[in-house]
């Protein structure tokens, strides 16, 4: 197997519902994984291009579901299964969809899902 220019975790991680954060597992990630493997597989990037990975907790749950791409050093979030195709597509031209990609902001657990101490 060769090493790939590109690998995706896409955040599969699972909590209880009712967990003021949620998960990305609740948002759909786990079918967002699948549909983005098959479509790399499809359009022949899955060889060399790129890998679609499970992950557990990317940190950024709130925006979920999460994909950090490797090793460009980016995030997607709020990922659907209607974005994949588009993902995909930007992976063959060697972009990235910028709508996906979270802000510095994105990042900042919003204070009412902090634990209160």
């Amino acid at each position: 197997m060769a090493q790939r220019k590109r690998y995706l975790f896409v955040c599969v991680n699972s909590r209880p519902d009712g967990t003021p954060k949620g998960s990305c597992a609740a948002r759909g990630a786990v079918a967002v994984h699948t549909a983005l493997k098959e479509q790399l597989k499809a359009r022949g990037l899955a060889g060399l291009e790129a890998r679609a990975c499970t992950a557990s907790c990317l940190d950024t749950c709130w925006v979920g579901p999460s994909i950090a791409v490797e090793p460009d050093h980016y995030f997607y979030g709020r990922v659907t299964l209607a974005d994949v195709p588009e993902i995909v597509e930007a992976l063959a031209r060697g972009e990235r969809v910028e709508r996906l990609v979270l802000k510095p902001e994105d990042y900042i657990e919003p204070r009412e899902l902090k634990k209160q101490a």
